[in-house]
């Protein structure tokens, strides 16, 4: 069956329900939606989005108030939640929610910025690492894999509109870079850029500042990436820049299950 995924970083989910998510959700109706920066725990938000008409909801909120944290809405009852990678230095910020259906484990996550200066940089590939050996865990139990969210990185050049200002700057370090280089070697897959290898202006997350995202001035920050085995299941990778309401806009994959 064909499923059709969403994953978005909503920048606070109290913040994008007053701008029309509801109504966003029952339009677009995704099968599965990865949320991050949820920014709360699940009794701090409103009843319309913790019983949300026709999905199940999953909350995994950072142990600071109003800060990260991940979610995600399904039409259909995962056979088990995973809440987190097991390592309470990530897991307190509530950065990978993961749903499974059968054999196939759907994360959502929000990598940490490294920050101004790099000073998190730690901390970011730490996050990274713990993530694949998660994975690696999964896959030995025969599970594919399919990660949808944050990835705080613009891979190559194409990805961001001004690689040579920014080449110094949290989102396109070179260390971050070739973390990302090394997690697709390692058998993962961009699955938007392996079908739009040369397409350019595809962004996903544009500043506040001086009219960047009216102008196009933008990073792709945000990736489903799928494991190997999963690769000839999923297909129609999109961006949906058109969708307002965060510094982020959705993406979007269709995965037969």
């Amino acid at each position: 069956m064909e499923k059709k995924i969403l994953s978005w970083n909503v920048n606070g989910l109290r913040a994008i329900h007053k701008k029309g998510f509801l109504d966003w959700l029952q339009k677009e109706a995704p099968d599965v939606l990865l949320l991050q920066e949820i920014k709360g725990f699940e009794e701090d938000f409103p009843e319309a989005l913790r019983e949300i008409d026709g999905y199940v909801t999953c909350f995994h909120s950072a142990k600071r108030k109003g800060y990260s944290g991940t979610a995600i809405l399904s039409r259909e009852e995962p056979d088990e939640w995973i809440e987190g990678i097991g390592e309470p230095l990530f897991d307190d910020e509530g950065r990978l929610l993961s749903a499974r259906f059968g054999d196939v484990l759907i994360s959502s996550a929000y990598f940490p910025n490294s920050q101004e200066g790099g000073k998190r940089l730690p901390y970011r590939l730490g996050f990274g690492n713990a993530v694949l050996e998660f994975f690696n865990k999964h896959q030995t139990k025969g599970r594919k894999i399919l990660i949808g969210g944050d990835f705080n990185v613009s891979h190559q050049e194409i990805d961001l509109a001004r690689p040579k200002q920014n080449t110094k700057n949290p989102g396109f370090l070179p260390e971050e870079r070739e973390w990302f280089s090394a997690f697709l070697e390692k058998g993962f897959h961009d699955t938007f850029r392996e079908e739009n290898p040369g397409k350019e202006g595809c962004y996903s997350w544009w500043s506040y500042r001086a009219g960047a995202r009216a102008r196009n001035i933008g990073w792709r920050l945000d990736y489903f990436c799928c494991d190997t085995a999963l690769r000839p299941d999923v297909g129609e990778a999109r961006i949906l820049s058109e969708v307002l309401g965060s510094d982020h806009c959705p993406v979007a994959i269709k995965v037969d299950t």
